[in-house]
């Protein structure tokens, strides 16, 4: 049917709201019903067709109007708003145009309101961008003018309906029995673990998956931008959100003050949802200060340059010498694991590392499992993370857990005569 005929109804029902004052859901569906069937019985629709007019003007009044229809879809993965006109989605890993449109900048404008407004956020042409977060969870951030020079964007990452454990990543091909039963083990027995990849490469599914094999009897913290980890085995679990400053620049809360804060919490772990500035300080400093297992993520393309990133992070907060912010990291992170997207739109795991120590002034990095490419079928990227056959030079750990050294991480001469 065409938008010209919604638009229209939708108008005639918003004044008939004006007239009736507010109703309930209940009503407010009856209430469409008995208009779509009117125009229905003058149209000649099918009952698909009323279904969907139904669908669709209910959640322009009470829903995200011509969002819902997407964040209704499971197969949809992220929803792009680049302006009230045009919406890209990303299904499957690949990115196209949808067939939805807000009927107004306007309208858009009354739908990313009613967003930041549920975690009690303020955007505006004063503070133009924000981060939020759905019901459900979904990551939203929101960019206004004069930011957005076409007009009010918006970028929704969807929620999973549950957490993705390690097995679901495993049937997804992100990553191999052998890898995930060595990270399993290394969870346990509290290595200091940093995950890093692109934007949308899956660090946040990698770091709950990783969370998963956290023992349940231990206390968690959890410290995010936007709340979206959920630990469904850990009893025993707080979760910290940053907030932003208010009309009047003030009642900020920063990612390093929660990092601050929750030290006074007793946390057995610390879990940061993404390091991206000074924080990082802090957050090494817990590493190395007793709260041992604690896990985090970073932007960055390769396990050697999420390194680099760190030493820039921590130089933003402090004027330290570069050895010194160097055995910091070192001293701090035991294993670096890089998750990719690649050309296909999978999202894979490429590189697990082990963090060794300094060596002539720089970190030594001991390579565990490397992604090995065999070719393109059907146009996927086929491959597999597998392990290098060194072995994992720091076993403390796992020994004082009480844990078997996975097979993996012997070695290729001690595997093999296992």
């Amino acid at each position: 049917m065409e938008r010209s005929v919604l638009s229209e109804l939708r108008q005639r029902i918003h004044e008939r709201l004006d007239y009736t004052g507010t109703l309930s859901d209940d009503q407010l569906r009856d209430l469409i019903e008995a208009s779509v069937m009117q125009e229905a019985r003058d149209g000649g629709w099918t009952m698909r067709q009323r279904k969907e007019a139904v669908y669709t003007l209910f959640h322009s009044f009470r829903g995200l109007d011509a969002l819902q229809p997407l964040l209704d879809d499971p197969s949809v993965t992220e929803i792009m708003v680049n302006d009230h006109e045009t919406i890209f989605i990303e299904r499957e890993g690949l990115t196209r145009r949808a067939d939805a449109r807000f009927e107004s900048r306007e309208k858009l404008e009354d739908v990313i309101q009613a967003i930041v407004a549920q975690i009690n956020r303020v955007v505006n042409d004063a503070s133009p961008l924000v981060d939020a977060r759905l019901p459900d969870g979904s990551r939203v951030h929101v960019a206004l003018p004069p930011v957005a020079l076409k007009g009010p964007t918006l970028t929704i990452r969807k929620f999973p309906d549950k957490p993705f454990t390690m097995s679901d990543l495993i049937m997804k091909g992100s990553l191999g029995a052998e890898a995930a039963d060595a990270l399993k083990a290394l969870v346990k027995a509290k290595y200091n673990i940093f995950v890093s990849g692109g934007t949308g490469s899956g660090k946040t599914t990698m770091l709950g998956a990783l969370s998963g094999f956290i023992p349940a009897e231990e206390r968690i913290v959890t410290i995010e931008d936007s709340a979206e980890l959920q630990l469904p085995s850990i009893p025993n679990w707080v979760a910290l959100e940053t907030r932003n400053a208010n009309a009047e620049g003030k009642g900020e809360i920063t990612i390093r003050d929660l990092i601050r804060a929750s030290l006074r919490m007793r946390p057995n772990r610390i879990i940061v949802g993404e390091v991206r500035g000074g924080e990082a300080l802090e957050m090494l400093q817990a590493m190395n200060t007793g709260h041992e297992g604690s896990l985090s993520t970073g932007h960055a393309n390769t396990s050697r340059d999420m390194l680099s990133r760190l030493e820039t992070m921590v130089l933003s907060a402090a004027p330290l010498p570069t050895e010194v912010i160097r055995r910091q990291i070192a001293s701090a992170l035991d294993i670096l694991v890089h998750v990719s997207r690649l050309r296909d739109g999978s999202r894979k795991i490429t590189e697990i590392h082990e963090v060794i120590g300094l060596r002539h002034g720089e970190i030594e990095l001991n390579p565990l499992f490397v992604f090995r490419e065999h070719g393109d079928g059907g146009g996927r990227v086929e491959g597999h993370l597998t392990p290098t056959g060194q072995r994992l030079r720091s076993t403390e750990k796992l020994v004082a857990a009480g844990l078997n050294i996975p097979d993996a991480l012997l070695g290729a001469e001690e595997g093999l005569h296992e």
